[in-house]
């Protein structure tokens, strides 16, 4: 079982000063705001659909207490006991309202760090837990990796960010910083040079100052190469394993400034982080078709909560790469590229958990192998989390849905060829059922194409021999599911799913 250790809260940025007077009007800081939308019923008309909030759903479904009284500091000073299983908001912007405080504090990305490890540290002496989780949005995950890469080296010598953090998840945090799409780099100089509304926190000469210990810190600024989302490797470096990115692919939805945010930013992102500087290489990440925030946001999602849920609490680990693959013979034409897409589902979750499409700005590209690339080089296709104690029944498998597609794509010098092209018709389209669970205390598989199942897929129970362990690690499962025989002529007949299950504690 995963260990319940106390929750932090870290919310994104608040812009000028009426933004933080507007933030710290919220006791929550805004993680108490749920959604209200519609599906189509059986019968086709819409029925009202209703997501409390990530903050409400964690007290109901895992029985996490929101501990108040006159304020959440309050209370914490005031007991000198408070349960491990608790949720806390860290309220860094309150300092900085002018409806507050006679002498309002500026705002400074690392004084809200230094803060947060203050707050921590009181949780760890009045709850006993050894380490705290951190769940963020946009901004409040730089602050939260502030705390990790600079102030707890520079302030707690000979400690390391383990000894006070267990799990980070960012929603649509900027861990490349924000770029825009427009301007040819003007916009962003502009931004860094002025500071205009302390936007320059998102620029690479202010993240290297706050993300960089004081010991390697250059004032000469960044070096050549430097990328504010690559964290730390080596001895006491914080694992990414441990690290969770929500990454948003809506922008459309993200109504700031009449949508100018999302027309700057481009396409691809949520409206104001592009997709690729929304995650830490080597983290997990799951996409997700929200935007940056407001209505329909990654926060109040269902999707948002579901990847938090099972990233905090799943006790198993399951990664689906492709392997076995060759390219096809006619990919050394010059023109022809091939795309996969992904999209994963769980039983009896109401949400698509992950999904990597070409119409989303986010299909896997499967690209001409390099020089050094193998048969054998993994395409990494999902990494996902499952919790044994949310199986609809006690006698039911975890059961998730790999729906997965290989499309090919002409272009030549940036112009598309179509006329052999089916639009939205992929050469291989096919869902990957798979159903874990435990056999004398083992952990068994069973998965299934569904092109092979008769009837419907609710109907279908997992017979016969579960898929042969292929991993030497006694603590690890592996086994190797084949693609579809009609894909062979694209991929090989080697091609197929790598599936690996490791259990979390």
């Amino acid at each position: 079982m995963v260990e319940k250790l106390p929750i932090v809260y870290v919310r994104g940025f608040a812009g000028d000063t009426s933004g933080i007077n507007k933030a710290v009007a919220d006791p929550f800081y805004g993680f108490n705001e749920g959604s209200t939308h519609v599906r189509v019923g059986g019968d086709g008309e819409p029925i009202f659909y209703q997501f409390e909030s990530p903050l409400l759903r964690l007290h109901l479904d895992e029985e996490y207490q929101i501990l108040v009284q006159g304020g959440q500091l309050a209370f914490l000073d005031s007991h000198e006991e408070v349960p491990p299983d608790s949720i806390w908001i860290h309220r860094f912007y309150d300092v900085s309202a002018t409806t507050w405080a006679e002498r309002p504090q500026d705002y400074s990305l690392e004084r809200a760090a230094e803060n947060l490890l203050a707050l921590i540290e009181k949780l760890q002496a009045k709850t006993g837990a050894p380490r705290v989780n951190l769940v963020a949005h946009s901004m409040g995950g730089l602050i939260c990796r502030c705390l990790i890469q600079k102030v707890i080296p520079d302030q707690r010598p000979g400690r390391t960010a383990t000894d006070y953090v267990d799990k980070l998840f960012t929603y649509a945090t900027p861990h490349g910083g924000i770029v825009f799409d427009v301007g040819f780099g003007l916009l962003e100089r502009l931004r860094d040079t002025t500071g205009f509304q302390g936007g320059d926190i998102f620029g690479p000469r202010r993240m290297y100052q706050y993300l960089t210990p004081a010991a390697r810190l250059d004032p000469d600024g960044p070096p050549e190469g430097w990328m504010p989302e690559e964290m730390p490797n080596g001895e006491g470096s914080f694992p990414k394993d441990r690290i969770f990115c929500l990454i948003g692919t809506n922008p459309e939805n993200y109504d700031v400034a009449m949508g100018l945010s999302s027309a700057t930013v481009g396409a691809k992102s949520d409206g104001l982080v592009q997709i690729e500087k929304a995650y830490v290489p080597g983290a997990r990440r799951a996409f997700v078709h929200r935007s940056h925030s407001g209505p329909y946001g990654v926060v109040n999602s269902e999707e948002g909560y579901q990847n938090l849920r099972r990233f905090l609490f799943g006790d198993l680990q399951v990664q689906a790469d492709l392997v076995g693959h060759r390219q096809p013979p006619d990919t050394a034409r010059d023109d022809l590229v091939w795309q996969a897409e992904v999209r994963l589902s769980i039983r009896g979750v109401s949400i698509v958990m992950h999904e990597q499409t070409a119409d989303h700005w986010c299909p896997i590209q499967l690209s001409i192998p390099r020089t050094d690339d193998t048969p054998d080089t993994p395409v990494p296709l999902v990494t996902t989390f499952l919790a044994s104690g949310l199986t609809p029944t006690s006698d039911s498998p975890m059961r998730y849905a790999l729906h997965l597609k290989i499309l090919s794509l002409r272009e030549r010098h940036g112009v598309f060829h179509f006329r052999e092209h089916l639009e939205r018709v992929a050469d291989l389209d096919d869902i990957l059922i798979v159903d874990i669970g435990q056999r004398d205390g083992a952990l068994v598989a069973w998965a299934m194409w569904n092109s092979q199942i008769p009837g419907s897929i609710r109907d279908y129970k997992a017979t016969g021999d579960p898929l042969r362990d292929e991993a030497p690690e006694p603590e690890t499962w592996v086994a190797f599911v084949h693609l579809p025989s009609t894909v062979e002529p694209i991929l090989g007949k080697n091609a197929g799913i790598k599936l690996t299950v490791t259990p979390r504690t």
